[in-house]
């Protein structure tokens, strides 16, 4: 049981560094494709990574391809792996980033990206309709996939 312990505390440090990295990849990729200049960034997953774009002609493409390429590179990563542990890690992409656009809308800092989606134009029900279906369809799987993980043979 204490292997698995130790599998499974790796697992979550592993999803939370590609969590933060394809959710800021995201943003990249958006900026890059809608013809933004990147200003600065930072992958770093021992900290808070960030983008900052300037100017950019198309916010909501750079803002949304954050969380939505944080949710669909991994899970298209697990669909190609099939491997439990590439579920574990693409499901908890998927209710983290969701947990995160809420918070970020509760805590309304202007620096995260709701209250930017928001200042761009982005219609509050968009937002809220992400944070429901990720938070909602990642907390069954992510749950699920930490039973599995966690169960004894």
């Amino acid at each position: 049981m204490r292997s698995r312990v130790v599998v499974f505390v790796a697992l979550l440090l592993l999803s939370w560094i590609v969590m933060t990295f394809t959710h800021e990849l995201g943003h990249l990729i958006g900026g890059w494709a809608s013809g933004a200049t990147l200003v600065d960034a930072d992958l770093a997953p021992w900290r808070m990574p960030y983008s900052l774009h300037g100017p950019d002609p198309h916010p909501l493409v750079t803002l949304w391809c954050g969380p939505l390429l944080g949710v669909l590179f991994p899970l298209a990563i697990a669909a190609l792996i099939r491997r439990p542990s590439a579920w574990l890690v693409a499901d908890f992409c998927l209710l983290a980033n969701g947990i995160y656009l809420a918070l970020a809308w509760l805590s309304g800092d202007r620096f995260l990206d709701t209250p930017r989606l928001l200042d761009a134009g982005a219609h509050p029900a968009t937002i809220a309709v992400y944070c429901l279906l990720t938070i909602s369809i990642g907390y069954l799987r992510f749950r699920k996939d930490c039973v599995r993980g966690l169960k004894a043979d």
